[in-house]
């Protein structure tokens, strides 16, 4: 998985670079528009996950009929989705202020509701069996991407709706794969029972995902009230920050085992594991800021220190997923195949979910406050004031999550490891930070892989884990390649 993630990084930032050089600064806004499409999209969206979660439980404890149950499940939902999508874009777009003639792009994105429930429901039940093919369809889908968006953007010269045609078409394309893989278990009956079973622990699924998007809701505000520029400056450096989230997929396989041996070794060899990662990840953000950001314009060059805000915000995201995985694995209250909402409301899962509430209840008030009276119509403070409320706000519920783990299981915290992957990351960071800081695409991926073999040579020296790493990447690649699980 984290293989297929680097590939991603470098396909994603062509695609990126892409969209930003076909629209900035000419059409500014259309940038604008185009995390506004994502921005909206996601509400449409939002119980795409609800059943899968469920049906990835139910797989993973080999219930027969599950994976086919859960997707044909998720697509009737999406049905109804769209449909709701399709009626009320109109008025959404005219009430954000967005001009008619972007109408027809807003409506051609609604296929990706369609492909976004397909792809979550097939992910689940992959994810429970052979998680590993889920990186495939990511390569699949990013390579795609990557080869539609140069004919669509770049030799047809279609701006916006080239965009959105590629990223349609790429999906479609990682949809029929991953349709594919399943094909053996789509072969079983559907099993409704199991539907309402997971409709009523679903309950609980729907508040976690509504207050999530509810959270979402200060990207609107910094649409409206940040003028523009301002999301199109908190999008792309997010997008640059997204490479230290991508950490976190070396824990993929942590929730299925959680749920089947819950050992607490499994726990501590994550944290390791992204933690090695994460931490390099997030200090070579923070110093190559200003050249990270100028590598898709330089009308944004002023947003760098916006970057190194959502690069701690990423960093502390990423360790909270790891323990808020463990929270959601180790709960057994479903292990029958039974769901109980009486139980399900006492259990710290149900807990778990409520945190973004918690966090809107911090941020929501706070940016609105701060965006009417001290950022109005001013892109980069609008980005940088959310960049650091966002961050603020996760903090504190990192340590909420935190403390909920400490009751649930003992976990060794590997700190000498932690202090080993601080002390090679500060290294590169020094280094990094004195050395010129380039402009060009070239001499910034330069510079980037630069500092890459700088921490890891550190840290094959004095890091033994490290050092074996290889090895066992290697031995679980010839089993691959033979045949065995």
């Amino acid at each position: 998985m984290f293989a297929a993630r680097i590939v991603n990084v470098v396909t994603g930032l062509i695609f990126q670079i892409m969209i930003a050089r076909s629209l900035l600064p000419k059409y500014e806004h259309e940038y604008d528009l185009w995390f506004n499409i994502n921005d909206i999209i996601a509400y449409f969206a939002l119980m795409a996950a609800v059943l899968p979660f469920w049906a990835m439980r139910f797989v993973a404890r080999d219930k027969e009929g599950a994976a086919k149950t859960g997707i044909f499940a998720n697509l009737a939902i999406s049905a109804i989705a769209t449909l709701i999508y399709i009626l009320i874009i109109p008025w959404v777009t005219s009430a954000l202020g967005i001009s008619e003639e972007y109408l027809p792009i807003y409506l051609l994105i609604a296929l990706y509701v369609v492909e976004f429930y397909s792809i979550s429901a097939l992910e689940a039940c992959l994810q429970a069996r052979i998680p590993h093919t889920v990186g495939y369809g990511l390569i699949v889908q990013q390579v795609g991407k990557v080869i539609l968006g140069y004919i669509f953007i770049i030799v047809f010269q279609q701006r916006l709706l080239g965009i959105v045609i590629a990223t349609l078409a790429a999906i479609a394309v990682q949809t029929a794969y991953y349709f594919g893989l399943l094909a053996q278990e789509l072969k079983q009956k559907v099993k409704w029972e199991y539907v309402k079973e997971w409709l009523k622990g679903s309950v609980a699924s729907i508040y976690g995902v509504v207050g999530g998007q509810v959270a979402a809701l200060i990207f609107f505000m910094l649409f409206i009230y940040g003028g523009e520029g301002a999301r199109g400056r908190l999008g792309a450096a997010s997008i640059i920050v997204n490479v230290i989230t991508f950490s976190s997929v070396l824990a993929f396989a942590l929730y299925p085992k959680l749920m089947a041996e819950r050992k607490s070794e499994d726990i501590t060899t994550s944290l390791k594991m992204v933690l090695m990662l994460a931490i390099p990840l997030t200090v070579g953000a923070m110093v190559l800021s200003d050249s990270y950001i100028t590598i898709f314009t330089d009308v944004y060059r002023d947003a760098a220190l916006v970057l190194v805000v959502l690069a701690i915000d990423a960093f502390v995201g990423t360790v909270s997923t790891i323990f808020g995985t463990v929270v959601v694995g180790v709960e057994t209250f479903d292990e029958e195949a039974k769901i109980s909402l009486r139980q399900l409301a006492k259990s710290r899962l149900f807990k778990y979910i409520s945190l973004p509430y918690f966090h809107s209840l911090i941020s929501l008030p706070t940016a609105f406050f701060v965006l009417t009276n001290y950022a109005l119509n001013q892109p980069l403070q609008a980005a940088l004031y959310v960049g650091i409320i966002n961050l603020l706000a996760k903090f504190a519920m990192f340590l909420v999550v935190y403390a909920m783990v400490r009751k649930i299981i003992r976990i060794d915290i590997p700190w000498k490891a932690i202090a080993k992957y601080v002390f090679a990351a500060a290294v590169m960071g020094a280094i990094l930070y004195v050395v010129p800081h380039p402009t060009r695409i070239s001499t910034t991926l330069a510079t980037t892989v630069f500092g890459g073999i700088i921490y890891l040579a550190i840290i094959m020296v004095i890091d033994k884990q490290a050092r074996t790493l290889p090895k066992n990447i290697w031995q679980e690649i010839k089993q691959r390649r033979i045949g065995n699980p």
